[in-house]
Formats: C-alpha cells, structure tokens, sequence
C-alpha cells in the first residue's frame, strides 16, 4: 500500500520573515512612477520608475535597471532592490520581462531569452533619452534567471556600463540539466495540439503545496511566491500561473548560452552575489572564474538563495551602493 503524505495547508502556513524579509517594502524618501516604453519589437514592456524626493531633474543621474528572478514579475524582488537603491540616490527602474507580469507577449509567461536580452536593451533606450539621467552611468542588476539574463544583454549592448548579479542561475545550464529527451519530445508534440487551438500546457515553476519530501529549494520557493511573504498575481494572471512558463517554450533555454563569450564583457566591473548556503552558488562561481576584469564575487554569509530576495538584514546593499558608486562616476 502507498503511503499517505500530508500535504501543508496553504492557509494554516506561517510564512518565514526572518531577517527582516520585506518584498513589498515602500519608502517614503522615493517617488515611484509606472511606466511603459517600447522594446525593439514595438512590444511595451512595463516598468516602475524610481528616483529620491527632492532629485535634481535638472541634472544628469545615474541609473540602475532591476530584473525580476525568472518566473516573478517586477514586484517580488526587483521593486525592493529598485526602492533601496534609489534611497540611496540612484535612478532606479524595475522592469517586466516580456511575456510576464504588465508587459506585453501572448502567449502568457512564454521563453523567450533573446527577448528578455532586449528588454534590458529598451530600457537603456528609455533611461538613456530622460533628460534627468546621464546615459553613460547606467547599470543593472539581475535577480536569479535575470542574472543571466543580463549577462546576455550586456555581451552586445556597451551601453551597460556596470552589471550585478544576485543569487544568479544560468537558465540555459539549470535547463540542460534537468530536461530530458521525454520533455522535448512532450513539448515538440503540444505544439501541435497548440497549433490546432489547444490548450496551452504549464510547467516547472514553484510547487503549489509541500509535504516532508519537498526538497529544500522548492521549500524555499514556496515560502516566497505561494504566501504572502511574496505572493503576487499580476491583473489579468492568476494564482495557477504564477511562475509557470508555457511546456512549448521552455525548451527554449537548452539553447541559451549566456557565460559563453562572457569575457567580452570586459573592461566593464561585474559583480557577482550569492549566498553561502544557495544551492545556486556554483552558477555565479563559474561566471565569476569565465569573466574578464574587472570583477567580483561576494558571498553573503548565512544566506540561501530566496533569502537575497527580500531578506533586508541579508542583502548587501551597502556593497551594491559602493560598486555602483565607484563604477558609475
């Protein structure tokens, strides 16, 4: 007989906020706007536009661009980033991958890393033409599979000047390694059934409940995106959705390379951030050894790799203010 698991009740779960975990953290030194621009494609890619109370428009800032972890959208992670850097004095903008959150792309929560390349692109584009921002002090930060995301973007765009990255997966590596012959073989054959008016098929993403044979990271995943730690569904999306790229696309990542090249980057600083205790470590030791120079790695003691999402008490924001600082003068 099979054993029976118990499941987690979703209602009765008490979320970790430790270390001052704060997704949805506001200030009140920081004006924050909504805005949408075009990328390459003439797709509008939504945004949040962050700056000081009391910036001097008349003069030129630098800027930061924040991308949100692969699956997220720009509130769970990003807008926190977005919202301290800019207490610290930055320009800051959070964005939307296409296909996610309040950009545009249908199908819903598509792959596309070629795209999501650009979209760091178009918002250059946009910062670069305000007439408060300097347009050659413009960094970026990636968060999770925005890590290599970046990285991609940065390879054929100069106009990145400086480039981080926190709790960084190489989506084309962690793609390769866990999808198999039967999963392409699965996402070849839904294409069909897509092409003829189908359904469109869901998969990976964050588990939707736990039992004692959930393994650590999904544990970690879940305590953000499935409570109201970090829960949240874009207008339009729902629940089921969130962090589910579509099964036909998903392949997609198998082709995806972005520490090839990756030395190119240089002059350019990088920065690498990672937990101690992340099971995603290795991906930004490995850029971190294929980069060129400048560059660093910094390891956040204690840390997993959800913690640097939100964990306010974790999360190096003094080392990110003193790396743009130096870099964007």
């Amino acid at each position: 007989m099979k054993k029976s698991m118990s499941k987690t009740n979703k209602s009765s779960y008490t979320p970790d906020m430790s270390n001052g975990a704060n997704n949805f953290y506001q200030s009140e030194m920081v004006t924050q706007q909504k805005i949408t621009f075009k990328n390459q494609y003439s797709m509008n890619v939504a945004g949040n536009l962050f700056f000081p109370k009391g910036l001097d428009l008349n003069n030129k800032n630098s800027a930061i661009i924040v991308g949100h972890p692969m699956g997220a959208v720009k509130e769970q992670g990003a807008n926190l980033y977005a919202t301290k850097m800019a207490e610290r004095g930055f320009v800051t903008l959070s964005i939307d991958l296409s296909f996610w959150g309040e950009s545009e792309g249908s199908p819903r929560n598509a792959v596309s890393p070629d795209l999501y390349a650009e979209d760091f692109s178009a918002a250059v584009d946009f910062l670069g033409t305000q007439g408060f921002v300097d347009r050659e002090r413009i960094g970026v930060i990636g968060l999770c599979g925005s890590g290599s995301f970046v990285i991609s973007a940065a390879k054929i765009d100069p106009r990145l000047k400086v480039i981080a990255t926190v709790s960084m997966v190489d989506m084309g590596t962690a793609s390769r390694s866990w999808q198999r012959k039967e999963t392409l073989d699965e996402a070849a054959e839904q294409r069909y059934v897509e092409f003829t008016g189908g359904e469109t098929k869901y998969t990976g993403g964050t588990v939707h409940e736990i039992d004692e044979n959930t393994p650590a990271m999904q544990r970690e995943f879940y305590d953000f995106y499935r409570t109201p730690r970090g829960e949240f569904t874009p207008k339009g999306s729902s629940p089921e959705l969130t962090t589910h790229p579509t099964l036909t696309s998903n392949v997609k990542f198998m082709n995806f390379y972005p520490y090839s090249d990756i030395e190119t980057i240089s002059p350019r600083p990088m920065l690498f951030i990672a937990g101690e205790n992340a099971a995603s470590r290795g991906f930004s030791e490995e850029a971190y050894r294929l980069a060129g120079e400048a560059k660093e790695l910094y390891i956040v003691p204690g840390a997993g790799h959800v913690d640097l999402y939100d964990r306010v008490n974790l999360i190096p924001f003094d080392k990110l203010e003193s790396f743009f600082n130096e870099n964007l003068e």
